[in-house]
């Protein structure tokens, strides 16, 4: 990760903020931008990593990803389909997978990561009680 820029859009205190903290810890250049940020597309194609976390169905589109770009799809959104309802990320997986080098699919990307670390971190503090 040293080196590279990450653009990570969306500043929640939740995903936002502590992303930008661990990727800086890392050495990467850290852009945090969101919805209302100034030629927002222009932004996250200077992103080598871009990470997505901003609440909204498929926001992010191929005008935002530079190729071969490694895509990070943290959203999680409920849509309406003819078939009822399903899950898509902040990232239209479509227009973007063949042009980023890597992408999280939603569901089945960063969500099953979530849950092995808080069973990680479950444990782990199940070990350091007194």
């Amino acid at each position: 990760l040293a080196g590279m820029h990450a653009v990570i859009v969306g500043r929640s205190n939740i995903v936002g903020k502590p992303m930008a903290q661990m990727l800086l810890r890392e050495h990467c250049t850290v852009t945090v931008a969101h919805s209302r940020s100034r030629d927002l597309s222009a932004l996250c194609r200077q992103a080598d990593l871009l990470i997505a976390a901003i609440g909204r169905a498929k926001f992010l589109g191929a005008a935002h990803v530079k190729p071969g770009a490694i895509v990070i799809d943290v959203g999680i959104n409920r849509i309406a389909t003819e078939a009822g309802t399903r899950l898509v990320g902040d990232v239209d997986f479509e227009a973007v997978k063949d042009i980023a080098g890597a992408i999280t699919p939603v569901p089945g990307g960063v969500g099953p990561m979530t849950i092995a670390c808080l069973l990680d971190n479950t444990l782990a503090a199940y070990r350091a009680r007194s």
